[in-house]
């Protein structure tokens, strides 16, 4: 849970064979915790999740110096965000994309339409009528 000026919005994992999934949720005023309870228990079936998203563990102990090299060059490329903001970017950007491929169809059935009407009206003024 945390504070996105005006609304409260939560953020619910589920992992799954190693496949991180996200979803995000609008409150609006802070919530109180039975209200998160019982929107856990009666309502987390209708959840839309985010495409999986792999999740990986480090074992591997890294030399402090390096480590912040590395942390600086993930912020400096990545951007500021946590796997489910990361998660949650490319669910948003995967809906977009779907958008504009809808918004391009009708588009192009719109004027596949007006060209046939404008066809039409040349043959009805060819014709003399």
């Amino acid at each position: 849970m945390f504070f996105e000026s005006p609304f409260w919005v939560g953020i619910f994992e589920r992992i799954e064979d190693e496949q991180l999934t996200v979803s995000k949720i609008t409150f609006g005023s802070e919530p109180k915790d039975n209200e998160i309870y019982d929107f856990i228990i009666h309502r987390f079936h209708t959840l839309r999740f985010s495409s999986p998203v792999d999740v990986k563990e480090k074992k591997k102990v890294i030399n402090p110096k390096r480590r912040i090299r590395l942390v600086k060059k993930q912020m400096k490329d990545a951007g500021v965000g946590t796997k489910s903001q990361m998660a949650l970017k490319k669910q948003f950007e995967e809906n977009k994309l779907q958008h504009r491929q809808e918004k391009k169809k009708l588009t192009h059935i719109k004027k596949q339409h007006q060209f046939e009407l404008k066809k039409l009206k040349k043959k009805q003024k060819h014709k003399g009528h």
